[in-house]
């Protein structure tokens, strides 16, 4: 199989669908790699890189699309590569397609064979090629909303930390899953005052007594998250729904009643965002305010980090890129009820139903 891996052209986003080490796993199982010339440079890796582990370098995009029988991507297609997709490609990469309407039309529209990242479901209701870069996104929010909690960065000057005499900053993290976990270790490294809130009372014991007392647990409920939410310096939001649009759980009534110059990071944005005010920006402009709160909805949070994000990411889609390679994308499907979920698209057919209920599009379930 010939497996393509173009550059990224989503704003700011420095990551590469693929390392080094991950094209000699491709190649020594006898498959053909072909990767656009500069596409790793963000992640601090060359062409000659590649040459070396047996990539053939070409020069464009579209030199990559027309030949390709799989693509490794890591963000959804952009608008300009749409008219490269082919009918009965495999596009494999983050998809977020209940926030995409546009990208699920082209590639229904081009009958392309879609399997997205963050669907890929395992029994135990895992996620696990979303997992890394939630990881990576979790640590980041904490970092990110102190940075923007400082005066001269629009902030209410509170040093997340606090210092011996003075209170420390108060943190609530919407959410106990992977982004959740990983923004409240950080938090409480830094230590912030935390508030965790999840609708799962075990998630919660769980890190009660991971934690020892030292984080407050709260069940999610309107009224809960009403009342920390407007006592909070910093929140984060780390809601997630397998392949759906995130819940709002924070009305446009509720930012309104927070304090000035506090901070909300939104990292459910990829999924249309949790918080009622949320809009999605950019890292060249990540930061808008409303009612004098500064929002921060960047959706590849991840994209700054690309050298640590792109092997963290490749040690999880590798795996998944190989069946395929070796076995084609139904028969791995077949094998394998995990990647099976993963398909959103195929030939045509919207086979993903929280996408499908999301943006109002007839459902129809993946068949081999």
């Amino acid at each position: 199989m010939i497996i393509g891996i173009p550059k990224e052209i989503k704003t700011e986003e420095y990551r590469v669908g693929i390392v080094p080490g991950g094209v000699k796993a491709l190649v020594d199982e006898g498959h053909k790699v072909i990767i656009e010339a500069g596409a790793g440079v963000g992640s601090g890796i060359g062409d000659e890189e590649y040459k070396g582990a047996g990539a053939q370098i070409l020069n464009s995009a579209k030199d990559i699309y027309s030949s390709a029988d799989l693509v490794m991507k890591v963000k959804e297609p952009q608008a300009s590569e749409f008219d490269l997709l082919r009918e009965g490609q495999v596009l494999y990469t983050y998809l977020h397609l209940a926030a995409e309407p546009e990208v699920t039309k082209a590639l229904l529209e081009r009958k392309v064979k879609a399997l997205a990242y963050e669907t890929i479901e395992l029994p135990d209701r895992t996620l696990p090629l979303l997992k890394p870069m939630s990881e990576v996104a979790g640590r980041m929010s904490v970092q990110v909303g102190a940075y923007f909690l400082q005066e001269n960065n629009g902030g209410r000057g509170v040093l997340l930390g606090g210092v011996p005499g003075v209170a420390p900053g108060k943190v609530t993290i919407l959410g106990a899953g992977v982004v959740g976990s990983n923004a409240l270790k950080i938090a409480v490294g830094m230590g912030a005052q935390v508030i965790i809130i999840d609708k799962g009372t075990e998630r919660l014991a769980h890190i009660d007594d991971l934690y020892g007392g030292r984080v407050v647990t709260l069940s999610s409920n309107k009224h809960n998250i009403e009342e920390v939410v407007l006592e909070s310096d910093l929140v984060i939001g780390a809601v997630l729904l397998t392949g759906a649009k995130a819940p709002r759980l924070v009305t446009k009534e509720m930012v309104s009643k927070m304090k000035k110059g506090s901070v909300i990071v939104d990292v459910s944005i990829d999924q249309g965002g949790c918080i009622e005010t949320s809009k999605r920006t950019t890292h060249k402009d990540p930061v808008y305010k409303v009612d004098g709160v500064s929002h921060y909805c960047v959706a590849n949070m991840p994209g700054t980090v690309p050298r640590t994000s792109t092997f963290a990411l490749t040690n999880a889609t590798l795996p998944y890129a190989l069946k395929i390679a070796c076995l084609g994308l139904e028969e791995a499907a077949r094998k394998d009820a995990a990647l099976a979920k993963g398909i959103n698209t195929y030939n045509g057919r919207l086979t993903n139903k929280p996408v499908a209920v999301a943006l109002g599009i007839k459902y129809e379930e993946f068949k081999l």
